[in-house]
């Protein structure tokens, strides 16, 4: 399956990833999320053992509705990510109640638990997910989304719904983290604006969280912030229980057979140029009969715009696959 077609002009992967979340895009995006921001309400979610995750639930007015679907952001993105906010919208107007989940340490949750985010807390991610359909499914469908290291959790999540006791009816992951190593790679030796503003990002995270919790956090020293190898390598071995860098980057990854148990129907949406994930690591991705693959020719990371419209191929494929779901 290969139906996305962009004008010539939309083939560039570098204008995909940068345009889906630039600020001209913002005013059409939330124009044509109106409603479902203005439904929205803050909720602060049990996640299990002392972790609060905030989110933000738009419910559908009084009336039927065709269940409930969970977004997960992108690293050092957030409930209000446009690409979020695009595809967030987009359900709603389809009758969907839409959840979007902030990951501990993004939006404006930093000060919701001591401990930093760091991508192998996946028990809390889990937790929430299965806290949210305890309390606001009403017993209908629910679904799970994520984009990025939000794609790369939500299939994460699935393989662990079905132990954790709670089901979910469909699994959509775009352009997820594969192997963390080689994406790690792809930023740091690809095009220097990914990797400039990942640092710039995390450095701000970084900082607000010692803000926060000066007695626990220190990363005032600047030599910290070279690379996003010198940034994890630090965290990792002054704030985790990872042996090293290399350890906690494996821990998060989902290539190999990491999916072969997986039994919830999920499909991945991603592209061959995108330019932070490498398309062999999908070579090296378990294929069980529950996981289906859309590998575009175009698209970049997490882009898919049809045209000047700024409209994303991505929100009408995600609302099929979850409407038929």
């Amino acid at each position: 399956m290969n139906s996305f077609a962009p004008p010539v002009l939309f083939r560039n992967p570098h204008l995909q990833s940068i345009a889906a979340s630039i600020k001209l895009r913002r005013p059409l995006v939330r124009g044509r999320a109106a409603a479902m921001l203005r439904a929205g309400r803050e909720m602060i979610v049990d996640a299990g053992d002392g972790v609060r995750l905030q989110g933000f639930y738009s419910p559908q007015p009084d009336g039927p509705n065709k269940g409930l679907v969970i977004l997960i952001h992108g690293w050092e993105g957030s409930s209000d990510s446009m690409y979020l906010v695009s595809s967030a919208g987009h359900l709603y107007n389809q009758g969907l109640n839409v959840f979007r989940l902030n990951l501990r340490d993004h939006g404006e949750s930093h000060h919701l638990n001591p401990g930093l985010f760091h991508s192998c807390r996946i028990d809390e991610v889990t937790g929430a997910v299965k806290r949210i359909c305890a309390d606001l499914s009403g017993g209908g469908k629910t679904f799970l989304a994520g984009f990025s290291l939000g794609g790369n959790f939500a299939l994460r999540v699935a393989l662990r719904a079905p132990g954790r006791g709670f089901g979910l009816d469909k699994v959509v992951a775009v352009c997820p983290v594969l192997h963390p190593p080689t994406s790690m790679a792809s930023l740091e030796k690809g095009w220097f604006v990914y990797h400039h503003y990942f640092i710039r990002k995390w450095k701000q995270s970084l900082r607000k969280k010692q803000a926060l919790f000066p007695d626990i956090y220190d990363f005032g020293d600047a030599a910290i912030f070279k690379s996003l190898s010198s940034i994890t390598a630090h965290m990792v071995e002054r704030y985790t229980d990872f042996p090293d860098m290399l350890t906690y980057l494996k821990g998060y990854a989902i290539t190999g057979d990491v999916l072969t148990g997986l039994t919830v129907p999920a499909h991945i949406i991603a592209s061959l140029d995108d330019p932070i994930i490498p398309s062999l690591d999908y070579k090296n991705l378990a294929r069980p009969q529950s996981l289906t693959l859309t590998l575009t020719d175009q698209g970049g990371h997490c882009g898919f715009l049809t045209g000047p419209g700024m409209r994303s191929w991505v929100d009408m494929t995600m609302a099929g696959l979850i409407c038929r779901g």
